[in-house]
């Protein structure tokens, strides 16, 4: 970046001095033609004021100029008299432009190029009051010539324009790349200002993504310390039952109970990575979410009644109620969504509780509402209930067998679907979740 910026600025220096000696050349060679005009004007005047310029007086004139060529005209246009040509080898002057224009308006100029000598010849012509004309001319350099003599003080002058340039160019690259500079070392320090306004924009987005890139990270990093943990004990509890069993450590009528016991961990051991695997398929940017028009009240009702058994076990009552409802959705993700909320419910209710599943509508959205009489959360945990493997009781979890990722699933489902999802909670009167379609 900082030698892109210092090759623009030189580039547009280089650029800009160039043009410049360009314009200011074609400028003062305009402002020169114009001075040389005036100056043979003047002269013209001049020569017509002395009265020397009359009839009869042709061979008395006598005008020694070095630079300045004077030429009488009659107004039949025959050369009466010049001071640096014999008049007898000259031809008629009626055609030449300027003296044209006297005869015509009074005065006239032009000039002409010279095409073997790098010069031009300006002309000036004046009325006389007898009806001939005088015209004077001088020789002067061209642009050309004029380039040809001062190149080496312009070449001069824009080599060292460039030296300079080029080492300004490199100080404000300097000044202007030191600010970004010492922004992106100070990126966490939110209480720095940057040095341009233009910035403050710009600023602010890298730091909200430097935010969540932290933010991604430390939950990785948890995720990665929380699998290990999860599964490392039900894998320890397998090992260590397997392996008393093995050196004849278990009493006979025990080896059923330790199998069990080897069962149990086996399935949350099964859960566990079943309910990561899917959270890593809703995690992917590649998840495809394929939706269909169906009742969600009938989808609701069947995942209920399934849950009934799941329900007497836990000495919980599971009930359901509302009406037909149709949404768009992915059937089995609604499905899942049902089953993780029903399941909470249940897990983590009181003896003899119960759980309300209810299907509505409010404004013309469809809802679904989970609602148990169950522990309740806690205000500084319903925050980060929807976390993966965050609970509020973790005694509590391993004795009921949650993995601690229903609901990091229920959230994941819910934004795929552009739902909206509520938690309204007390401790030791229970939890109502909403799923708003």
């Amino acid at each position: 970046m900082r030698r892109k910026i210092n090759v623009q600025l030189v580039s547009i220096s280089i650029i800009a001095i160039v043009s410049t000696m360009l314009v200011m050349l074609f400028v003062f060679y305009d402002l020169f033609q114009t001075q040389v005009q005036d100056d043979l004007r003047a002269n013209a005047i001049v020569l017509k004021n002395t009265g020397i310029f009359h009839s009869g007086n042709e061979k008395a004139l006598h005008m020694d100029y070095r630079k300045l060529r004077v030429t009488w005209i009659s107004a039949t246009g025959t050369v009466l008299y010049d001071n640096d040509a014999d008049v007898g080898t000259m031809d008629n002057h009626m055609s030449r432009p300027e003296v044209k224009h006297a005869f015509k308006d009074g005065d006239g100029n032009a000039v002409r190029k010279s095409a073997t000598m790098d010069t031009n010849t300006f002309y000036y012509a004046i009325k006389l009051n007898d009806g001939s004309v005088l015209r004077v001319a001088r020789e002067a350099s061209n642009i050309w010539s004029v380039c040809g003599k001062i190149l080496p003080i312009v070449a001069a002058t824009i080599l060292i324009m460039i030296i300079l340039c080029i080492i300004l160019a490199h100080i404000m690259t300097k000044s202007i790349i030191k600010p970004i500079e010492q922004m992106a070392v100070d990126l966490n320090d939110f209480s720095i200002v940057p040095a341009y306004k233009e910035l403050e924009p710009f600023a602010a987005t890298i730091r909200a993504q430097h935010t969540d890139i932290l933010k991604s990270a430390r939950m990785r990093q948890d995720f990665t310390a929380n699998v290990s943990h999860e599964l490392k004990t039900p894998l320890t509890a397998i090992s260590g039952y397997a392996e008393l069993m093995e050196n004849g450590m278990v009493p006979p009528e025990e080896i059923g109970t330790f199998c069990q016991k080897i069962e149990k961990s086996a399935r949350r051991l099964l859960s566990l990575i079943n309910d990561i695997i899917r959270l890593s398929e809703l995690d992917s940017a590649n998840t495809q979410l394929i939706v269909e028009k169906f009742d969600l009240f009938e989808e609701m009702a069947l995942c209920v009644e399934n849950m009934q058994i799941y329900a007497e076990k836990n000495d919980v009552t599971i009930t359901y109620e509302g009406g037909s409802q149709e949404i768009t959705a992915n059937r089995e993700m609604i499905n899942e969504l049902i089953n993780n909320l029903c399941a909470n419910a249940i897990r983590y209710n009181k003896k003899n509780g119960t759980v309300k599943v209810r299907v509505d509508s409010e404004q013309g959205h469809p809802y679904l509402r989970v609602e148990d009489t169950g522990i309740g959360i806690p205000k500084e945990h319903q925050k980060r209930i929807f976390e993966r493997f965050y609970r509020v009781d973790k005694s509590r979890s391993k004795q009921t067998g949650g993995t601690g990722l229903g609901l990091a699933i229920v959230k994941h489902i819910v934004a795929l679907h552009d739902a909206k999802l509520d938690l309204e909670s007390e401790v030791g009167k229970g939890t109502t979740i909403t799923v708003t379609f």
